[in-house]
């Protein structure tokens, strides 16, 4: 196949959920397809890095663009915009001519088999009326995030804007999904959720993978009271979790276990998240060029995510390296895990830290749950056998299209 895959949002360093699952995908699709990538770069991209790691691509082509942000002009722009349309803000902020009239390039010259749009934002920049058929890879149900914000938000003018806001993201959502010749998710719940917003749209749900040969037992001795969390600190939904769990769950486990010691890595904390977490004496790295160092130094990860929406990659990378996981519902939502078997799920604060507590006192429990984990993503969940999964829905949806 002749594929196009289309992104936004960038794919370089790899280190948020989305871009590590794109990431990965476009390298198993490489391997047997051609393939050429359109994105964008922003501060702190690197293209050259990225077409360097996805050397087997035909082309890797990346447009400057930095989405406007609260506060800026250009997302004013966008704000009034959406006021005046059936579009949400996150349309507007998404749509990049330059990079659109790429696309439209290539389609036209009829080189192209497939176009993936690589998220909803993608989406804008990408027509739909030619003869080329579009794969729309959903990584979340992106009005489910909005909607779960606005119900924990404790703004009122926020919680009445998301409102408008998360209604105008399903509409969004729909007109995607019934647009595109095929819509892959990234769980089961998430197909059901977008095929009954486009009903007669073509749905289907692919796993969500790791790389069990890089995120791995690695020896290293776990420190017996230490806790932590991983992921992107500028995503709103991973700082709603971190400053839930510093006012409402660390309490009661330093209650119980005064010794207890947590680290929160990833990219780009908020100053809010900052001074929250110097306040409670939890450790907050910041960037780091490998996250597997913390994640093997814990005795538990936890996952207190009241928002979210798709699936979360940071479990599976806790499950690869043998971790006992103690997980929100929302945390885990999407994933093929059996609570009590694969991790220990707790929603309100008092049951998250009693699990907790109970599992730090407990080695022996501690590694039958991370074995179990392991298991499971080492002999299902590989990004190879995922990417086979999106390789072949694309190839019947190229054989349908071309009878």
């Amino acid at each position: 196949m002749r594929i196009l895959w289309v992104n936004v949002s960038g794919l370089w360093p790899p280190n948020a959920g989305g871009r590590l699952r794109s990431f990965h995908i476009l390298g198993e699709l490489s391997r047997r397809h051609q393939v050429t990538v359109v994105t964008t770069r922003g501060v702190g991209d690197d293209p050259d890095a990225l077409a360097a790691a996805l050397s087997r691509c035909e082309q890797v082509m990346s447009v400057p663009h930095a989405a406007p942000k609260p506060g800026e002009a250009r997302f004013v722009a966008a704000l009034l915009r959406s006021w005046l349309s059936v579009r949400p803000v996150h349309f507007w902020r998404w749509r990049v001519p330059a990079l659109r009239r790429k696309v439209e390039a290539m389609l036209a010259s009829g080189g192209v088999d497939l176009c993936v749009a690589d998220f909803l934002n993608a989406t804008p920049n990408i027509p739909t009326a030619g003869p080329t058929p579009i794969v729309f890879f959903a990584h979340n149900v992106e009005h489910v995030i909005w909607k779960r914000m606005g119900r924990v938000d404790p703004r009122l003018w926020w919680r009445t804007a998301l409102a408008l806001e998360w209604r105008k993201m399903r509409r969004w959502e729909a007109h995607a999904c019934a647009q595109a010749s095929l819509t892959l998710a990234v769980s089961p719940r998430d197909r059901d959720m977008l095929a009954a917003l486009a009903p007669g749209a073509r749905v289907f749900a692919i796993p969500t993978g790791v790389d069990p040969a890089h995120f791995a037992p690695n020896g290293v001795v776990e420190s017996p009271a230490h806790l932590v969390f991983t992921g992107s600190m500028d995503w709103y939904p991973n700082e709603d979790a971190i400053l839930y769990f510093l006012d409402e769950i660390l309490p009661a486990i330093r209650r119980e276990i005064p010794a207890v010691s947590f680290t929160v890595a990833g990219r780009n904390p908020t100053p809010r998240l900052r001074s929250a977490a110097a306040a409670s004496g939890v450790r907050v790295t910041g960037t780091v060029d490998d996250i597997r160092p913390h994640i093997a130094e814990a005795a538990v990860y936890v996952v207190p995510l009241r928002i979210g929406g798709g699936t979360r990659l940071k479990l599976f990378e806790a499950l690869a390296m043998g971790k006992a996981v103690v997980s929100t519902k929302i945390g885990a939502e999407g994933l093929p895990l059996t609570a009590g078997r694969h991790f220990v799920a707790a929603d309100d604060p008092a049951a998250f830290a009693s699990a907790t507590v109970s599992l730090l006192r407990d080695p022996g429990r501690r590694k039958a749950l991370g074995d179990a984990g392991r298991r499971l993503v080492t002999e299902r969940y590989s990004w190879s056998q995922v990417a086979r999964e999106f390789e072949a829905r694309c190839e019947e949806l190229v054989t349908r299209h071309a009878r």
